[in-house]
């Protein structure tokens, strides 16, 4: 470390300074502040926040795009990227050097082991993946499907959740359908109910979302895939909002595939994504991607991340991530970010010229809630609030405006929000 901000200090520092960036190298980003036993109340949470170099005076309300990376686990990439380029001559590969040099031939089974207790599996059944998306592909891509099997999803999917399965509809002449879901949806039957409307003895995968990217909709999952199982249909979840913003047990959901990209809500570095296909079936999903352990039948999970040579400090940062997000804790991580969806949502339900296209049940919400304001198109709401308070939330589509709020921001953050709101009316 002492290596690494020297050369900073001597060389990229000026640059590192510019006013655009507010990461501070020098700064201790340790993490064992957050260990503490105190109550987990807003002077913690006011700690926490301290934890990212997120420019002050601004706040961000996008995490459903991208969640920003917490000091702790930039200075481990950091870190890690200066000390092999400076002392790459003392990289022996051979003798178990690889896996800090170059990533895509090494399982990282302590990583995978971390994240198979966060989302209970076994770690042979976690592959690590760019994103939500490479793991939908490697999914699709991997099942036996050939003409006229059907492949359903929803009328509320992001791309990363239909491109897979509109390809294979036109590439092998499968079927494409979507079940259309209710708007908002506030009854879990009632989506149970119209995604087995559309099912025939034909559907042979039903690939949904566990949360709707665009309203924050949790999805009855468990129900979903416990039909899909009594009838034999493959049951792949689109988690890529999910993990480290809900509770993800793929066991007791009993979905046969579920990816995610951590990016999001746990905070991770781009490109950190997890897929986890259930042992009973995995053996009949082929490797889209080949390399060294393409036909690994000990290591199913391994199998399917051959990527060849990435970026190993993003590995570093990745493992970081996981371990940021057990220091706060599982439980008080997921309930803050419950607390303060649902401290928007109750504040927004105040106001008579707010309509709400997420669920009002609070059993269907999490960290993202969509709404509009009358008299006002989702862009032009952005912009207002971006204006006035240097608020960030994302408008999608032309009406509304989906607003993600995590453990970085506050009740007084919020507060400034529904302020600004309340005087539309």
């Amino acid at each position: 470390m002492s290596q690494r901000r020297k050369f900073l200090k001597q060389g990229a520092a000026a640059m590192m300074s510019l006013p655009l960036l507010s990461f501070d190298p020098k700064k201790d980003w340790s993490i064992a502040p957050l260990q503490t036993n105190a109550p987990k109340d807003e002077a913690y949470w006011q700690m926490v926040r301290k934890q990212f170099p997120l420019k002050e005076g601004q706040t961000y309300f996008n995490n459903g795009t991208m969640g920003p990376t917490p000091g702790y686990v930039l200075d481990k990439m950091f870190d890690h990227m200066m000390h092999w380029n400076v002392d790459a001559a003392t990289v022996d590969y051979k003798n178990g050097s690889g896996p800090v040099l170059l990533t895509g031939y090494f399982p990282y089974e302590e990583l995978r082991t971390k994240l198979g207790k966060i989302i209970n599996c076994d770690f042979k059944e976690i592959s690590l993946t760019q994103n939500a998306t490479f793991g939908m592909n490697y999914v699709g891509m991997g099942l036996n499907l050939k003409k006229g099997d059907e492949l359903l999803n929803t009328n509320q999917e992001h791309g990363g959740g239909f491109g897979a399965w509109q390809l294979l509809a036109k590439r092998k002449g499968c079927v494409y359908k979507q079940a259309t879901m209710p708007e908002p949806a506030n009854d879990p039957q009632e989506i149970v109910d119209a995604i087995f409307k559309e099912v025939t003895p034909k559907t042979k995968v039903i690939a949904v979302p566990h949360i709707i990217s665009g309203f924050g909709t949790v999805m009855p999952v468990k129900e979903i895939c416990a039909e899909a199982k009594k009838r034999g249909i493959f049951s792949v979840l689109d988690g890529a909002q999910c993990v480290g913003q809900v509770p993800v047990d793929v066991k007791d959901i009993g979905c046969d595939a579920y990816y995610s990209s951590l990016h999001k809500w746990l905070l991770a570095p781009s490109g950190s994504g997890l897929l986890y296909i259930n042992k009973d079936v995995v053996g009949d999903i082929w490797t889209t991607i080949a390399s060294y352990n393409w036909d690994n039948q000990d290591d199913h999970g391994f199998r399917l991340m051959q990527n060849g040579t990435g970026n190993a400090g993003l590995m570093a940062g990745y493992d970081a991530a996981v371990d940021f997000f057990n220091t706060i804790g599982h439980d008080v991580w997921l309930g803050r970010v419950k607390e303060l969806g649902k401290y928007l949502r109750d504040g927004l339900k105040e106001m008579k010229h707010v309509t709400f296209y997420s669920s009002t049940n609070e059993d269907m919400a999490a960290g993202i809630t969509t709404y509009g304001v009358v008299g006002m198109s989702g862009p032009e709401l952005q912009k207002y609030m971006w204006e006035k308070e240097r608020l960030q939330p994302r408008s999608v589509g032309a009406e509304m405006l989906r607003h993600s709020v995590h453990i970085y921001n506050s009740k007084e953050e919020i507060d400034r929000a529904l302020k600004l709101i309340e005087g539309l009316g």
